[in-house]
């Protein structure tokens, strides 16, 4: 990689971190799921400022092309970040539809007593 590249991609990390950190700040990413973006912020970084360490793992595991690891690890995580999502989506609308159950539940029994009062 050249010098120029890797202060390129070196930016580009610092500028990813940077943004999650201000998304944190601003509480546009919720706590739950920042230390997560967090780590893989960090992660990116240290891929980036040492690029040996990712060449030396993909060795160490077997694989020829540190890039195919990189894609792989990358795959594998935002399938489960997908798979994560769905069942926190799955989460809320069951909640949303037993909220209005009991939203429509309260709003009967108001119109009951409501009732009830203008009859006697």
């Amino acid at each position: 990689m050249s010098l120029s590249a890797h202060i390129f991609a070196i930016v580009g990390s610092v500028i990813v971190l940077l943004g999650i950190i201000e998304m944190l700040r601003r509480r546009q990413l919720s706590e739950k799921y920042a230390v997560l973006w967090l780590v893989v912020g960090v992660l990116i970084l240290v891929l980036t400022v040492f690029p040996g360490l990712l060449t030396w793992f993909s060795q160490v595991i077997g694989i020829q092309v540190p890039t195919n690891l990189m894609f792989f690890v990358a795959i594998v995580f935002l399938v489960g970040v997908s798979i994560h999502q769905s069942w926190e989506l799955s989460r809320l609308e069951d909640e949303t539809r037993r909220l209005a159950e009991d939203v429509a539940i309260l709003r009967l029994e108001m119109d009951e007593k409501l009732k009830q009062k203008a009859d006697g």
